[in-house]
C-alpha cells in the first residue's frame, strides 16, 4: 500500500517501517488508541490478535512525522560540514522516546546535496592549480585572469630539419635548422658556432663522393630542399670559396674574349661592367661558344664537339662550327639541373683532361644515366662555362648575394670605426733614454731613433730563443715554430694535396698557403695562384750573425720568421708575380 507524500524507498525499508509505527504510537492522542491497537503494538505477546486499526488517522500522523523529518535534516543539509574524505557529515541520531527500544533507526539524507558537494570536492581534487595567468589577454577567455587547461597552447609539430655538415679534415658538426634556412644562413651559424672569421667566401658544398661531384651552393638556395634531393652517400661541407663572386670584380680573366659571342657584332672591346650587364640583362643575348669533350651516353669514350651556351641552354653543332639552327641539337637546359666540378674524371670517366664537370638534374635518382660529363681544355675554359652556366641560371639573383654581405659590412663599419680621442697629427716622437723625457723635433732623429727601437725589441728576442734552447738553429726556436699556429700553414702535405686544396677554394689570384718541404727539411714552400694556375715558390733558411733569417730571393730579403714573410708579401709584391690576399685555410667543427 503507497502513502502519499512518501518515496516507495521508505515505506519498503523494514527499519523505518518500524520505526515510523512506534513514532505513530507514541505521537498518537490517548482517546484514539483503543484495546486492540495496544496488543497489536506489544508484538512480544503470546495473545497476539489481529485487530482492525484506524488507519486514516495513522496515515495523518505518520505524514506530520515525515514532514518535521524533511524539514530537521533539509535545513542543514546546505552547510553540512564535511569530513576528511569529502562526505557530509550525518546528523546525531534523535534519542528514544521509549528505554524499551534500542533498535537502530535511519535517517533520511538530502541526496542531492551531498552529490554536489562530492562533484565539487573531486573537481578541486583532480584540476589543476590556479596559477595567476602573467599573460591573460592572451588566454582563451580574455578576462580570465587564471591559466586553465583549455587556454594553454597546444603542441605544434616542429618543422625543423637535422643536418650535418662537413669538414675537409673529417670532423662534423650536427645542426638543427628550420626548414626554410637558406645557405648563407647556415655558414653564418656555423661561422659562429666554430669560432671562425667571418667573411663572405665562406661557402656550404653539396658533395657525392660515389659520382665524384661536387658543387658550391648559391647563397638564396633552401639547404632542405636540396637535402630533400641528395641521396644518403651525399654529405654537406663547409669550407672556402674565394671565386664564389670573384668575376664580378674581374670578369675579364673569366671570359676571354675567344668564347664570348653576342647577337651583334662589334669591333671595339666591350668594358668590363657592359660585359656583366649583357649577362645580368634577360633581354641580351650573348653566348658562350667553344670545343668540349662529351661523355657518351653509356659508353666510356669521349667525342670533342663545339659547343654554345645560351640562355635556352647547351647546344651542340652536328657540323663543325655551323651555329644555323638546323645543325643546332639540345644537349641540356637549365630548368631542373646544376653544373658541378668532377673531382675525379680521370679515375671513374677516362677523361681526357683534369678539367671535367658535369650537369645534373636535380629530381633524378639515377644520375649516372642522365647526367651528361664534359671535359674543357684547360682550366680557364672550364671556369669560364661554369661561370656563365651560373649566370644564365640565376641572373640578377647572383648579383644581389654579392651586394648583400657588402651592404651589411658597409653599414657595420659605421658602428666598428674606433674613435680616437686625439688626432694622429697631435703624436709626436719622445726620447726617454735620460732622466727627463724630451720631445724628438728632428724627423731624421725621429726615425733613426724608432729603427734603434726596432733593433733593440729584435735582440731580446734573439736572447729570449737563445735561452729557450741550447742552440739558434734548435727546431724548438720560436722563430721556426711559430708560424704553425697560422692558419695558412699546412705542415707536412704534398704537391698534389695543395693543388687539391688550392683548386677547391677557388683558384683565384692572391690565393696562397705554406707548407714543409719535401725536398729540403728544413726550408718551406709558399703555393701561391695567379691567373687560374698554381705556382710554387721554395722559402729558404740562411744565417746571419748566428741567427736564423727566412727568404724568398736569395737573401735579399730577410725575414725572422714566416709570419714576417707572409705580412710584408700581403703589403709588397716583390719577387712574387701578385699579392698574397687570400689565404687556404682548413677549419675544423
Amino acid at each position: 500500500m503507497a502513502v502519499a507524500g512518501c518515496p516507495d524507498y521508505f515505506l519498503h525499508h523494514p527499519n523505518y517501517q518500524q520505526d515510523n509505527v512506534d513514532r505513530a504510537s507514541n505521537h498518537r492522542p490517548a482517546d484514539l488508541i483503543g484495546p486492540s491497537f495496544q496488543q497489536s503494538s506489544n508484538r512480544n505477546s503470546p495473545n497476539h490478535q489481529e485487530d482492525d486499526v484506524d488507519l486514516e488517522a495513522l496515515v495523518n500522523d505518520m505524514n506530520s512525522s515525515f514532514e518535521n523529518l524533511y524539514s530537521a535534516c533539509s535545513a542543514p543539509s546546505e552547510s553540512a560540514p564535511l569530513l576528511q574524505n569529502g562526505q557530509a557529515q550525518r546528523p546525531a541520531p534523535l534519542p528514544p522516546t521509549s528505554p524499551h527500544q534500542n533498535v537502530r533507526r535511519s535517517q533520511p539524507v538530502h541526496i542531492l546535496a551531498v552529490r554536489r558537494l562530492q562533484e565539487e570536492q573531486q573537481l578541486r581534487t583532480s584540476s589543476l592549480p590556479a596559477i595567476p595567468n602573467p599573460f591573460p589577454e592572451l588566454c582563451s577567455p580574455a578576462s580570465s585572469p587564471v591559466l586553465s587547461p583549455g587556454s594553454l597552447p597546444k603542441c605544434q609539430p616542429s618543422d625543423n630539419r637535422i643536418i650535418k655538415v662537413f669538414s675537409e679534415d673529417g670532423t662534423r658538426k650536427v645542426v638543427e635548422i628550420p626548414a626554410d634556412m637558406t645557405a648563407r644562413d647556415l655558414c653564418q651559424l656555423l661561422v659562429y658556432k666554430s669560432h671562425c672569421l667571418n667573411d663572405s667566401s665562406w661557402a656550404l658544398v653539396e658533395q657525392h663522393p660515389v659520382l665524384g661531384l661536387e658543387r658550391c651552393l648559391e647563397d638564396h638556395e633552401m639547404v632542405a630542399h636540396v637535402q630533400a634531393a641528395m641521396t644518403s652517400e651525399s654529405r654537406f661541407l663547409f669550407r672556402k670559396n674565394y671565386a664564389k663572386y670573384e668575376f664580378f670584380t674581374n670578369p675579364l680573366n673569366f671570359f676571354p674574349d675567344q668564347m664570348i659571342a653576342w647577337s651583334q657584332e662589334t669591333s671595339s672591346p666591350i668594358p668590363p661592367s657592359q660585359l656583366l650587364q649583357n649577362f645580368l640583362n634577360s633581354s641580351s643575348c650573348p653566348e658562350i661558344q667553344g670545343f668540349l669533350y662529351v661523355k657518351e651516353m653509356g659508353r666510356r669514350s669521349w667525342k670533342k664537339m663545339y659547343m654554345f651556351l645560351r640562355r635556352s641552354g647547351l647546344y651542340y653543332s652536328t657540323k663543325g662550327t655551323s651555329k644555323e639552327p638546323r645543325h643546332l641539337q639540345l644537349l641540356s637546359d637549365f630548368e631542373d639541373s646544376n653544373i658541378f666540378t668532377v673531382i675525379t674524371g680521370r679515375k671513374l670517366h677516362s677523361a681526357p683532361t683534369d678539367y671535367e664537370f658535369c650537369i645534373k638534374p636535380n629530381k633524378v635518382r639515377n644520375e649516372g644515366k642522365e647526367s651528361r660529363m664534359l671535359c674543357a681544355e684547360d682550366e680557364q675554359s672550364r671556369t669560364c662555362w661554369m661561370t656563365a652556366f651560373r649566370l644564365f641560371k640565376y641572373g640578377i639573383l647572383l648579383y644581389q648575394n654579392y651586394k648583400i654581405p657588402q651592404q651589411r659590412k658597409a653599414l657595420l663599419s659605421h658602428f666598428s670605426t674606433p674613435v680616437r680621442s686625439v688626432s694622429e697629427n697631435s703624436l709626436v716622437a719622445m726620447d726617454f733614454s735620460g732622466r727627463i723625457g724630451r720631445v724628438i723635433a728632428n724627423p731624421l732623429e725621429a726615425q733613426s731613433a724608432a729603427m734603434e727601437e726596432g733593433h733593440a725589441w729584435r735582440k731580446r728576442s734573439q736572447r729570449m730563443n737563445i735561452l729557450g734552447s741550447p742552440s739558434p738553429l734548435h727546431p724548438s726556436s720560436l722563430s721556426t715554430v711559430i708560424h704553425r699556429t697560422q692558419l695558412w700553414f699546412h705542415g707536412r702535405i704534398t704537391r698534389e694535396e695543395s693543388h687539391r686544396m688550392a683548386m677547391q677554394q677557388g683558384q683565384v689570384d692572391g690565393l696562397f698557403l705554406l707548407r714543409d718541404s719535401q725536398s729540403n727539411p728544413k726550408a718551406f714552400v709558399l703555393t701561391l695562384c695567379h691567373h687560374q694556375k698554381i705556382k710554387h715558390f721554395q722559402i729558404l733558411p740562411c744565417e746571419e750573425d748566428g741567427q736564423i733569417f727566412f727568404s724568398l730571393d736569395d737573401g735579399s730579403t730577410k725575414f725572422t720568421d714566416l709570419i714576417q714573410l707572409v705580412e710584408f708579401y700581403q703589403l709588397n709584391r716583390g719577387v712574387l708575380p701578385c699579392r698574397l690576399k687570400h689565404p687556404c685555410t682548413i677549419v675544423a667543427l
